[in-house]
């Protein structure tokens, strides 16, 4: 399969192994913390490929390669939790297609930062939400990360900011993250279908950034265990706030 069979004729060498790269960085980090592929992919391939093909291209790799990561998530995760907040996601996902097709990518980049900075503000300045989380929230913030996921496969941010509000375990956050993202990935898929984003073209580029990715995801999954809680949820930080940085479109000359 060549450069033209994939659909990136028009770009140089150094943008596809840009691609690649950004593949494999984008698993390790998925790999480790549960998220984060999307954060680190989405805007660094759409300064390549565009959005509408970023987006379906990171849910066929990270779909895939993280399949094996379920059975073992499954048993940790707390699954009520999660069916809770996939409630949510039934709203939010074919609103966030919709907006995908019909919206104007920048002022779609610009409002993902502006969600991301002041919950991660909040989150690091020590403030947490004394009282029971109710079914209500829990699917709200479903439909918010459906809607994400939908747009941009950048769901991750409010997913992990709501779990990450208390003491929870950091391998049940994980879990959590995992099994939520797996499930509404097959959402996101049929509205990917119906909206004619996820074409054929997409596949072609899966071929080639998915081995990255799957290697990125192995390499991190293994890394998990070497960090402490403390330090899986700092490195959730710093995810976030890098994602926020470098999803700017201020960026978009250095990047392409």
């Amino acid at each position: 399969m060549n450069i033209t069979t994939l659909g990136l004729e028009s770009y140089t060498s150094a943008s596809v192994f840009f691609l690649v790269g950004s593949a494999f960085v984008a698993g390790l980090a998925r790999g480790f913390s549960g998220f984060g592929s999307a954060l680190i992919f989405i805007p660094l391939a759409s300064s390549v490929i565009g959005a509408k093909l970023a987006s379906p291209l990171l849910l066929v790799i990270d779909f895939v390669a993280a399949a094996p990561l379920i059975p073992n998530a499954w048993r940790q995760a707390d699954r009520r939790d999660v069916g809770t907040m996939l409630l949510g996601t039934l709203i939010g996902v074919p609103i966030g297609t919709w907006a995908l097709t019909r919206m104007d990518p920048l002022a779609v980049r610009w409002m993902i930062v502006a969600l991301i900075v002041p919950m991660l503000a909040l989150l690091m300045s020590g403030w947490r939400y004394r009282g029971t989380p109710t079914a209500a929230l829990t699917a709200a913030v479903g439909a918010l990360a459906g809607f994400f996921n939908g747009v941009a496969q950048v769901g991750g941010p409010p997913i992990v900011l709501y779990w990450l509000r208390d003491t929870t375990a950091a391998r049940i956050v994980r879990a959590n993250i995992i099994i939520f993202f797996a499930a509404s990935s097959i959402l996101t898929t049929i509205t990917y279908l119906i909206g004619g984003v996820l074409t054929t073209a997409v596949v072609g580029l899966a071929v080639l950034t998915g081995p990255a990715f799957g290697i990125g995801l192995w390499l991190g999954s293994h890394m998990f265990g070497l960090a402490s809680e403390e330090t899986f949820r700092r490195i959730c930080y710093v995810l976030i706030a890098l994602a926020a940085l470098v999803s700017l479109p201020l960026f978009d000359g250095v990047l392409r």
